[in-house]
């Protein structure tokens, strides 16, 4: 018995039919996956369905549980059990899990009084559904990234969820972290019949997780996939989203010659900004060559954003002691313009926090990098700004009818091509890439990968941290391991494999437990 249908849909923004005649049925008491490449319309067809695309902006019909629905906000679909958890987790850093479990649905008492008693109460009931045995008055900003995941579907549980719908929701989380929520969805589907919509590039796991996958390609619906009955391999899940066969998920980068030294960074040692005592780079030593890609493996919390954002220019940190040399010659930066100024490029692991303006054109976006190659005596021309961005969308196949479009009306693909396009502008010669395919499909990855490549081809030095070691062991020439904030291993990408990264890591997590006993 299907508990959702969605007929006929079709969602138009200016200049671009995101949804076109889209169709999908949802079993009652099922996990059911949508996949498809970046911009395909996953996100927006769930946002029509959760009434954030109210009734009246789109054609088509939903049926839910027998009945036309036409929602007209969230709080509509919410009231008929339907809860959506974006990717960008909806929680407040410095309020405790139970008020953001219960925030917009408060415990009252009479006079709208809140019944502080029964909000703690009832959040540990939920909590301990999913398995969460913090306290409910432990603020959001204190737990961890995997926690809060579970904070937001202890949260839907509190609002009687029938059908509950992710959005990436294992995009930042560890390998044993993402384990653990998809086997919390299949528990809650087995113990409460909680029906799950879930949205992820990720393709293992949704082959792990799902009951059926529904592939969307360029706004349509091209197929769905039973597991009891069709092949679910990730090479079959890929030919669907991208119309192709894709033998290789990694680029070869052939006939590169790679250079002498062109970056060393020598005893970095940086403290946290907010406990200063704490050090979050030990002693850090490492060095780059030219036309080289070199990766820094480790798991949250080793170091590897830190290393990165205090080199370009102190952006993290406080006592931050070390040397930085180019070229040979030591180098001192301060300031990220310093950085900039000397040639070194930060992709950061945040896009849309740290990375953009959200609410201004793709045409700012990559030049505001360096807006003094498309200025003149202080004066921004606007015919040269406008030329250099869509020499750089038409470089990197930003998909968008005009440079002129806002970047939050962009994919998450397009819009790290746009993060990736700002910083070549720039003319770097060392780029660092943080999580530089976070929360993208693999057709968009692989085509990040061959920007890498060219990068490397034209003598330029890649510094990439990634928490996906296949990618790592895919695209580099040589991986530094990090733990803790320490350098605790280097090896040729020939002498590496999963198995021995992540045997240097739980032995030196070891050494370090044994150091603190001590």
């Amino acid at each position: 018995m299907n508990l959702l249908e969605m007929r006929g849909i079709t969602k138009t923004f200016p200049g671009v039919k995101a949804l076109d005649n889209v169709n999908l049925q949802v079993e009652d008491g099922e996990i059911h996956a949508l996949v498809g490449e970046n911009g395909a319309g996953k996100s927006t067809l769930m946002k029509v369905l959760s009434g954030i695309h109210p009734y009246g902006t789109y054609e088509g019909d939903i049926l839910y549980d027998g009945e036309e629905c036409r929602f007209q906000e969230i709080r509509d679909s919410e009231s008929k059990g339907i809860v959506i958890i974006h990717q960008e987790l909806a929680l407040v850093p410095y309020l405790t899990i139970a008020e953001n479990m219960f925030l917009g649905n408060e415990q009252r008492k009479t006079k709208g009084v809140i019944d502080w008693d029964a909000t703690y109460e009832n959040a540990v009931k939920f909590m301990r559904i999913v398995g969460l045995e913090d306290s409910p008055r432990e603020l959001i900003k204190n737990i961890g990234t995997g926690k809060q995941q579970l904070v937001e579907i202890a949260k839907a549980l509190a609002k009687n969820v029938r059908l509950l719908i992710l959005d990436e929701p294992t995009s930042s989380l560890t390998e044993a972290d993402s384990k653990n929520l998809l086997d919390l969805l299949l528990l809650l589907k087995d113990t409460r019949h909680i029906t799950s919509i879930i949205i992820s590039h990720k393709l293992n796991e949704i082959a792990y997780v799902a009951d059926h996958i529904t592939v969307i390609r360029d706004g349509k619906t091209i197929e769905t996939l039973d597991k009891k009955t069709d092949d679910f391999s990730e090479a079959r899940i890929i030919k669907g989203m991208v119309g192709r066969e894709m033998t290789n998920r990694f680029p070869k980068r052939e006939g590169v010659e790679i250079g002498p030294v062109s970056f060393e960074i020598k005893n970095w040692t940086v403290h946290h900004p907010l406990y200063p005592e704490r050090k979050v780079v030990d002693n850090v030593s490492i060095n780059l060559r030219k036309g080289e890609v070199v990766g820094i493996a480790g798991l949250i919390g080793a170091g590897r954003t830190e290393l990165c954002q205090s080199v370009f220019g102190k952006a993290y940190g406080t006592h931050i002691s070390g040397q930085l040399f180019k070229d040979g010659k030591e180098i001192r930066l301060n300031t990220v313009s310093d950085a900039v100024e000397a040639g070194l490029a930060y992709v950061t692991e945040d896009r849309k926090g740290d990375g953009l303006v959200l609410s201004n054109s793709i045409k700012h976006n990559i030049t505001l990098s360096r807006l003094g190659f498309v200025s003149e005596r202080g004066v921004l021309n606007a015919d040269l700004e406008y030329a250099k961005a869509q020499e750089y969308r038409e470089k990197l196949g930003i998909k968008t009818p005009t440079v002129e479009q806002y970047v939050n009306n962009l994919s998450g693909g397009n819009q790290q091509k746009v993060l990736v396009a700002k910083w070549m502008y720039a003319q770097p010669d060392i780029m660092m890439l943080d999580e530089p395919t976070r929360g993208i499909d693999v057709g968009a990855k692989y085509e990040i990968y061959c920007i890498i490549n060219d990068m490397a081809a034209e003598g330029k030095t890649i510094l990439m941290v990634s928490s996906e070691l296949p990618e790592l062991l895919g695209m580099c020439d040589r991986i530094y391991v990090m733990c803790e904030g320490k350098l605790i291993g280097e090896l040729p990408v020939e002498q590496a494999n999963q198995e021995v990264i992540m045997q240097m890591i739980m032995e030196a997590s070891k050494s370090n437990i044994g150091t603190e006993t001590e």
